[in-house]
């Protein structure tokens, strides 16, 4: 499959124009829809329908724009680290999760950048199973995620900054007054808790017996997007502790305390581009410091 094609139909897919994505390519229109239909031909789907003078997607459409920009993106990453020279540039693509952590590895991250001003690096955000999905496909070169983690496929450091739990209310829930939350004080409260199952299994454990009557209503992957939906219902957020405030919101720790901690890890026994593997010896070297 033609990579130049998925460019043109990722340029199409967002300008929404035939006309428009030609004269942006610098190619005629009919060179263009004849590139966008050999692509169908090749899948056996339909890409775009019309509506109202506008291109949009079919349903196949949407499920291939995702696949597409991941062809692009490792076609782009290969030929990177195969025009590796002497001097040590190209990209560090780095998953992250919303952590205490991940203001530890900035330092680390701006460390490395003092010294290596043409490396750049490219943050993907997710939760741990996202992060592990882009890791296998390679979009990613490592990811900072929350333990626990199956690490049997890869190499890691461990993070020092422990990941707090406990519970984010806004000002008008009847827990606001409370110094902490303990097992049971949840119950019969409708929750947004985070969307990852090996999380959703250590606060089951903490809950212990009260795990089968909590009420998991909604359920997030980004934390300001959850906070944005406690302010609109009067929710309570099930969340890690971070280093950033939101108005009129209070975070109220576990009791007992569920504290986890986070690694940064990379595939193991995989080739890496000049950049990663020298980034990957300062953090080993901030591990055997610390």
């Amino acid at each position: 499959m033609d990579t130049r094609v998925l460019n043109y139909f990722l340029l199409t897919a967002s300008e929404a124009n035939i006309t428009k994505t030609a004269g942006l390519l610098h190619i005629t229109q009919p060179t263009l829809s004849r590139q966008l239909k050999a692509l169908e031909d090749e899948l056996g789907v339909q890409l775009f329908r019309r509506e109202h003078h506008r291109l949009e997607l079919t349903d196949a459409g949407i499920l291939f724009r995702q696949r597409a920009r991941d062809l692009v993106s490792i076609e782009k990453r290969a030929k990177e680290e195969l025009a590796q020279t002497g001097i040590l540039a190209g990209e560090i693509a780095i998953g992250v999760s919303e952590l205490q952590s991940l203001s530890e590895l900035s330092q680390l991250i701006a460390k490395f950048h003092l010294s290596h001003p043409l490396v750049h690096i490219a943050l993907h955000s997710g939760n741990n199973m996202e992060l592990q999905y882009w890791l296998e496909r390679g979009s990613i070169d490592m990811a900072l995620m929350l333990e626990p983690v199956d690490v049997k496929n890869y190499e890691f450091v461990r993070m020092h900054q422990a990941e707090e739990w406990g519970v984010l209310v806004p000002e008008t829930s009847s827990f606001f007054a409370y110094s902490e939350i303990v097992p049971g004080d949840l119950v019969g409260t409708p929750v947004i808790t985070i969307l990852d199952e090996v999380v959703q299994r250590e606060l089951a454990s903490w809950s212990g017996q009260y795990a089968s009557q909590m009420s998991n209503w909604a359920r997030y992957n980004l934390l300001s997007s959850a906070v944005m939906l406690a302010q609109q219902t009067q929710g309570v957020i099930v969340c890690l502790k971070l280093p950033q405030e939101f108005p009129n919101m209070r975070f109220i720790p576990l009791n007992p305390v569920l504290s986890l901690k986070s690694i940064v890890a990379w595939r193991a026994k995989r080739p890496h581009t000049k950049a990663t593997a020298a980034f990957i010896e300062q953090l080993l070297a901030h591990d055997s410091e610390n």
